[in-house]
């Protein structure tokens, strides 16, 4: 039995693309919700449906903890979440309604839920924490489970209903000093199903793990609105303790730092890099950083010396007439260059594309793939403008909007406002740009046969049968985008 049952939304099999991807990660902001707990004094169990089949599943956990409290607390460090899918936001209104059946006060805490908390106080939440949720949480149970508050009204950043009104309390300030944050609790985690799945998949492991919270840039597509405009890191000496800890217990063959941007604050990488190799903590890692930050301070050759092995970047778009518009504050040349310099040091270079901005043409596509061909990065991620409530972007085109206002899952790339190009457009551009992508990359298989024919293998082969493949379905998908554009009066030159 618990007094409190923690759990999320995310059920990787209502997410296609992601399942296919197979790369799941615990959810670390729930864990560390549960750690928070714990060290109050609260009793709590886990139940994580990231590999469960139907929502019903947990019905099994409420039976089994027989929980006064059913918290829905998504990881707010996963992109996957803070996208706002809807089929998440569904699964979350079916388990509140599942967890009333069973007594159960409801507390909710979600990027998706703060947007829009009236819809999940219609669907069986009794709360709705808005903000940093970890403290606001302690004070509801201790409300709830201890009857040391006498009003709901004195606990900061949440939001219910009174008398059928809709009532907010005051914004809860955020914690600054997050080495004061227990480290999350692992071993509530089936790590276990985590380490099978990617082995199976990938033939390693890797764990996730966040060294800050928020971000200071303004680029006007991205949501905000757990953190807002802020950047609080934790101290290099805590995260290197964490890394011997996740060493010494779970043995990752990887690690995923899933901060916004990673060791923006000065200094810390040149730190960070110096006690991993004093306390042999390294553990192979991929990051995400900015192409401006990439250049500063000695940066890419802490990040190689610390473990580091891929850095994905928000390089968006190759038009810097785009970048200008997002107020993304980087420049394609900087994206060049850091990218060079990365594969110099010998690191992969992963890029985040984004297609459908208002205004983009024809031409800033063009510049955007030119870009892809000539820096050559070793991964894409591809996507369209998704505009989010809080946005500068969002604000933009509100009036556009129809009523499809999220996506469905991750791979949905519906364009929910008027774009320059049809939504059908976008969705083809997004194959042909992986299929050009791969094709690119491909080069320099056909030229190693071509060099070495008798020292072909399985595996080699298998590549170009792909290539192969992609070669033979562009010319179709090519033709369809030069419909598309010829039906909006766009001429079209390849």
């Amino acid at each position: 039995m618990a007094e409190i049952l923690l759990t999320h939304s995310y059920h990787l099999r209502f997410d296609p693309k992601e399942f296919r991807a197979m790369m799941p990660y615990p959810p670390l902001g729930t864990l560390y919700a549960a750690s928070v707990l714990r060290r109050s004094g609260f009793s709590v169990a886990l139940y994580d449906p990231m590999f469960a089949c139907e929502v019903d599943e947990l019905r099994i956990h409420l039976q089994r903890h027989q929980p006064s409290m059913l918290v829905i607390y998504d990881d707010q460090f996963n992109y996957l979440t803070k996208m706002c899918l809807s089929r998440m936001r569904h699964a979350a209104f079916e388990m509140s309604k599942i967890a009333q059946e069973y007594g159960c006060r409801v507390i909710v805490f979600s990027s998706d839920a703060s947007d829009h908390v009236e819809q999940y106080l219609d669907h069986g939440a009794d709360i709705v924490i808005c903000g940093e949720a970890e403290e606001t949480l302690g004070e509801l149970a201790s409300n709830f489970l201890r009857g040391e508050r006498s009003s709901l009204d004195e606990i900061l950043g949440i939001a219910y209903r009174s008398k059928q009104n809709l009532l907010r309390t005051t914004p809860r300030p955020l914690v600054s000093n997050l080495d004061h944050l227990p480290f999350p609790a692992w071993d509530l985690a089936d790590l276990s199903r985590y380490r099978e799945a990617w082995r199976k998949k990938h033939g390693y492991f890797s764990i996730n793990l966040v060294t800050t919270r928020g971000c200071p840039f303004h680029c006007n597509w991205c949501a905000k609105p757990i953190y807002g405009q802020v950047y609080h890191s934790r101290s290099p000496e805590n995260v290197v303790d964490e890394m011997l800890y996740l060493k010494s217990s779970v043995h990752p063959d990887h690690l995923w730092f899933a901060d916004d941007i990673f060791g923006l604050k000065p200094g810390w990488l040149g730190a960070f890099d110096r006690l991993v190799n004093e306390h042999q903590a390294h553990i192979p890692f991929k990051c995400l950083s900015r192409v401006d930050l990439l250049l500063k301070e000695d940066n890419i050759r802490h990040l190689r010396s610390a473990g580091c092995r891929t850095v994905w970047v928000g390089a968006e778009s190759g038009s810097q007439r785009i970048l200008d518009a997002m107020e993304k504050g980087t420049t394609v040349e900087q994206i060049y260059r850091a990218t060079r310099l990365l594969h110099e040091a010998g690191l992969e270079v992963g890029f985040f594309l984004q297609f459908g901005y208002p205004g983009e043409t024809r031409e800033d596509i063009e510049k955007t793939l030119d870009m892809v061909r000539e820096c050559a990065p070793d991964e894409i991620g591809v996507s369209v403008s998704y505009p989010l409530p809080g946005t500068k972007f969002y604000d933009r085109v509100h009036a556009e909007l129809r009523t499809k206002q999220n996506w469905v899952d991750s791979a949905d790339l519906d364009v929910m406002f008027r774009g320059t190009y049809p939504r059908e457009f976008y969705r083809v551009l997004h194959r042909v740009t992986h299929k050009k992508f791969r094709l690119w990359q491909g080069r320099t298989i056909v030229r190693e046969v071509l060099r070495r024919p008798f020292g072909l293998n399985r595996q080699a082969l298998l590549q170009l049968l792909k290539l192969a493949y992609h070669a033979v379905t562009l010319p179709r998908l090519e033709s369809a985008l030069e419909r598309y554009l010829t039906a909006n009066g766009t001429n079209v030159s390849h």
